[in-house]
């Protein structure tokens, strides 16, 4: 079975630029990825997400059309790349698990996540994390 890869964030937008059939899926609340801010040219899919806060039960087939509406990969479990991005770096990686036991054969996840873990003070972004790298994000 294939392995989950951790990626720094600077690493992971690196990999993202220069891999053909790579695809960054922000995996956050639609919450957090509307006005926390997110990835430029990330796709959405929430793997938690109100109003219920439970897994997606529709996961693993939103990934699979997503990059399939991508790349129109005749295998797109085995052809893609799929980069995860969470909050923190939790998050992703049990959606990460999850794409590999149903066949995913490229999953990989930023260890930071977006917006790093708390600091002190008990405050996001401070410590690591996409945004505190300063890599391209937007927010609505």
């Amino acid at each position: 079975m294939n392995k989950l890869i951790d990626l720094s964030p600077k690493a992971a937008y690196d990999y993202l630029q220069n891999t053909e059939g790579s695809l960054l899926i922000d995996i956050r609340s639609s919450m957090e990825y509307l006005f926390v801010g997110h990835p430029v040219g990330s796709v959405h899919i929430a793997w938690i997400d109100e109003p219920d806060w439970e897994v997606n039960p529709h996961f693993v087939a939103e990934i699979e059309r997503a990059v399939s509406g991508r790349y129109k990969y005749a295998a797109p479990k085995q052809d893609a790349a799929v980069v995860l991005i969470c909050r923190s770096g939790k998050r992703s990686q049990e959606a990460g698990e999850a794409l590999l036991a149903a066949g995913f054969e490229r999953v990989l996840h930023i260890e930071e996540g977006f917006e790093g873990e708390r600091d002190e003070h008990h405050h996001r972004g401070t410590l690591g994390g996409w945004r505190f790298h300063g890599l391209p994000w937007e927010q609505c």
